[in-house]
């Protein structure tokens, strides 16, 4: 005797058999209205209605109400992206080092690239921000600069995708408890001179010089990772 689809086993077939409905179409056709689905599928309303919250939270569906409503197949955006991933972050309990170490991996090619970018009006603003590298002292101060000079970055090189990764992975991280990445005065004083030499870098329009500082900062702080107490908190 067969056995009987799970609950869970029904949604997820249901999930991969509209997505393959709605990729077969322009992005804003219509796949059908829920009873549509339903009998088309061989499964009942309900199935359907779980299914398409998944695919809405995806990006791959709307959900039209009323006159002229029913499903029609999106595609997926920065931020429902984003959010598919922070989804998949969580629901697998990924650590926080993981997170460091896709961010830092992902730092490298950014970093590296920032360096060959030619909007003057960017590069300018990079030095200016680096001007405030000394008077950070603070975890908070050390924060919000990383915040702008990552904003900065993501402007001059305009990877979407490797911005959107990278801002994901930073979020999932900044929501765990963290350790001391940069703890006392002698990792204030490494951290500025890390962050110098990459502007420094990318100033200069040296790419290579720039993939090296980043790969040395992220070899850097792997170690320190490594050696600090897992239930500290702080930068």
């Amino acid at each position: 005797m067969a056995r009987k689809p799970s609950k869970e086993g029904l949604v997820s077939g249901a999930v991969d058999r509209m997505k393959q409905m709605i990729l077969a179409q322009d992005s804003g056709t219509q796949i059908g209205s829920l009873p549509d689905i339903a009998k088309g599928l061989g499964v009942g309303v309900v199935t359907v209605q779980q299914a398409a919250r998944v695919l809405e939270h995806e990006g791959f569906l709307k959900v039209k109400r009323g006159n002229g409503g029913g499903y029609y197949g999106a595609r997926p955006d920065a931020a429902s992206l984003g959010r598919a991933m922070a989804g998949f972050l969580q629901v697998n309990r990924s650590r926080e080092h993981e997170a460091i170490e896709i961010m830092t991996l992902l730092d490298c090619d950014l970093i590296s690239a920032a360096a060959l970018a030619t909007d003057e009006a960017l590069r300018e603003r990079l030095r200016d921000h680096g001007r405030q590298i000394d008077a950070c002292n603070t975890p908070e101060q050390r924060g919000a600069f990383e915040q702008e000079m990552q904003d900065i970055i993501y402007a001059m090189v305009d990877r979407p995708l490797m911005e959107m990764l990278a801002r994901v992975t930073m979020e999932h991280y900044s929501s765990h408890v963290r350790v001391p990445i940069y703890p006392g005065a002698e990792g204030a004083e490494r951290w500025k001179q890390e962050r110098h030499n990459i502007i420094y870098a990318i100033l200069r329009r040296d790419a290579g010089l720039a993939r090296f500082e980043a790969q040395r900062r992220r070899e850097d702080i792997l170690q320190r990772l490594a050696r600090a107490p897992s239930n500290a908190e702080g930068q």
